[in-house]
């Protein structure tokens, strides 16, 4: 190869390297803020109570199974929305939540709670205290955790197990919360999130009052609460209530519930989407909430995709 070949050959070497590298900055950036969040209530193992009552279908290993595919996954953060023991008060009832929990923070996964109806049952004291053992960063009368611009607050519903003080405390610090949050410019959503559910067909549980009257109305008031997510209810269940979402997802492993169907119910948009056992998802990606149900399949042999919904993110001065 000759002096002139040779020179022409690096020249165009370096046209080639030189093209690929402004193709390459010239591709579109990916939307990077498409993070997933996940959400799931209601993974007590069922008493045996509760078992003579309602028939059980594996619930222990449905909850297992949950488990480790949330792990699988790995998302930016959980959300455990009450219930998540049988009986709070009993240590022996935590250990399969403690592995659950100490592989997450292992996967560094943070991991927030709430106080779900079983964790405060026949002994409120001890079951209050081994609930902040394993969740130190939650408020009992309301706290809040953001992420990617969405803002998660988490209530407690236990009404019956505040003092008329700390009532007071949590709906006034609330409402002064979302008034906060709406005039932040850092905040493009809001979702709130307690145990019980203000809206269910359950013909166990059914709809909760106190819910309606101290948070729902706030939550329909805000400018940029777009989503409330509950459990309670052993079901999936999405409602539609003055143009904003409603999602029950009580399908982390507790025995499930039987629902009205009678002409008196609620009009459910997930009426044809009922799994025994699932956990929710959600990404913000550009100006919509993608909100995607993932349930277990009946014959435990692994997950796939459910109730999925888009939300409009509000547009606020």
């Amino acid at each position: 190869m000759n002096a002139i070949m040779i020179k022409t050959y690096f020249i165009v070497c370096l046209v080639l390297a030189t093209s690929s590298i402004v193709g390459a900055q010239s591709k579109p950036i990916p939307d990077t803020s498409g993070i997933q969040i996940d959400f799931i209530s209601d993974t007590q193992q069922p008493l045996l109570l509760e078992k003579i009552i309602r028939h059980s279908n594996h619930n222990t290993k449905a909850t297992a199974l949950l488990f480790l595919e949330i792990l699988k996954n790995r998302p930016r953060s959980l959300y455990m929305l009450g219930d998540i023991v049988s009986l709070g008060f009993e240590n022996n009832k935590w250990k399969k939540v403690d592995v659950f929990l100490d592989s997450c923070r292992k996967e560094n996964i943070p991991v927030f709670g709430l106080l779900g109806n079983h964790e405060l049952l026949l002994c409120k004291k001890k079951g209050e205290s081994n609930f902040n053992k394993r969740f130190p960063g939650s408020v009992p009368t309301g706290y809040i955790s953001v992420i990617d611009s969405m803002a998660i607050v988490l209530l407690n519903s236990n009404f019956k197990k505040l003092s008329s003080a700390d009532r007071k405390k949590e709906i006034d610090w609330y409402k002064s919360a979302l008034n906060k949050l709406d005039t932040s410019n850092a905040i493009k959503s809001i979702i709130v999130t307690c145990h019980h559910a203000p809206y269910s067909n359950s013909l166990v549980v059914g709809s909760s009052k106190p819910v309606q009257e101290n948070f729902v109305h706030p939550f329909i008031n805000s400018k940029k609460a777009v989503l409330f997510i509950t459990g309670h209810s052993h079901n999936f269940e999405h409602f539609k209530i003055m143009g904003k979402d409603f999602l029950v997802i009580g399908g982390g492993g507790g025995l499930h519930q039987p629902l009205d169907n009678s002409e008196k119910r609620l009009p459910d948009v997930s009426a044809d989407y009922k799994p025994l056992f699932h956990y929710l998802s959600m990404r913000r990606v550009a100006g919509q909430l993608q909100v995607t149900s993932h349930y277990l399949k009946n014959d435990f042999t692994g997950f796939d995709t459910g109730h999925t919904f888009s939300i409009l993110l509000p547009v606020v001065n």
